[in-house]
């Protein structure tokens, strides 16, 4: 199979196309706004006149616009969805995992083999190693289009039938990141305040980071085992550190929000009697 349509252009569908037309795919693609298609039409893609002829060129077809509503609008016409049926429909379009559950009702009862995708990955980064896009639903449509996938990013996890999981996962992935920028962004203020040097500080964390990863890991496999008893860094020390920043941040004149955020969390784990055990404990808490 080497036939892709892509529908949509903005800055991460025009470089899906991009990348699949250095595979040497024959790629067509369809945009609201013909002009984002002028320098993949030189490039060699074909720009179709509309929706449906863009589906009807190519056995998959990926979507990948701003959100799952626009999809529908341009999808749920009795054209588009008369040329989608029978054939492999992969969503990267954003979405929550109820409304890749919506997409997957909508698409079967088309007939339609469908796949939900989460792109893990900046625009530059698509046809990288560095990329990567979790997908779930249907096993025919990720069999029928893996090698297009994985010409699109060095990691293409399936994740199973289960089609919310690509968006779960990749929301849970998110959370984690964000979590991060905020604990990096108050370490940054940190720096500053006692004249330290932030880049350096950044790259220090790069060299790091395979450490924090099984850290991570570990954490991870005492929450599904419910293990907390026998801890390597307890709740009541995780308070102390807490406590450490707070008082960092006033001594320094520095903003507080972040780890006076912690310090609520880990005091209500305190309270519930979860003290002595690892501090993944903390989920007791949040559930």
């Amino acid at each position: 199979m080497n036939e892709v349509t892509i529908v949509g252009l903005g800055a991460m569908g025009s470089m899906l196309a991009r990348a699949l037309l250095r595979k040497s795919y024959r790629v067509t693609v369809w945009n609201r706004s013909t002009e984002k298609a002028e320098q993949l039409v030189s490039e060699g893609a074909s720009l179709a006149p509309s929706v449906a002829a863009a589906v009807s060129a190519s056995p998959v077809t990926i979507v990948c616009v701003s959100d799952y509503q626009t999809s529908y609008q341009l999808l749920d016409t009795e054209e588009a969805k008369s040329a989608l049926t029978g054939r492999v429909l992969i969503q990267l379009s954003t979405g929550s995992p109820q409304q890749a559950r919506d997409n997957e009702a909508w698409a079967k009862a088309l007939e339609m083999e469908y796949l939900d995708g989460a792109i893990a990955a900046s625009p530059s980064q698509i046809g990288g190693e560095g990329a990567v896009i979790f997908t779930s639903g249907s096993a025919y449509a990720f069999q029928a289009s893996e090698e297009v996938l994985k010409s699109l990013a060095g990691s293409v996890p399936y994740l199973g039938e289960q089609v919310s999981a690509a968006a779960t996962t990749d929301l849970a992935f998110l959370s984690y990141l964000f979590g991060s920028y905020l604990g990096f962004f108050h370490a940054a203020r940190m720096m500053e305040s006692d004249g330290l040097q932030v880049g350096a500080f950044g790259a220090m964390l790069a060299q790091i980071s395979p450490v924090i990863g099984e850290v991570i890991k570990y954490e991870g496999e005492l929450i599904e085992a419910e293990k907390y008893d026998h801890p390597q860094s307890s709740l009541n020390m995780c308070m102390v550190t807490a406590k450490l920043l707070m008082e960092q941040a006033r001594e320094a004149g520095i903003n507080d929000e972040f780890p006076a955020f912690a310090e609520r969390l880990f005091a209500r784990a305190l309270d519930a009697g979860y003290g002595n055990e690892e501090v993944a404990a903390l989920i007791k808490v949040l559930r």
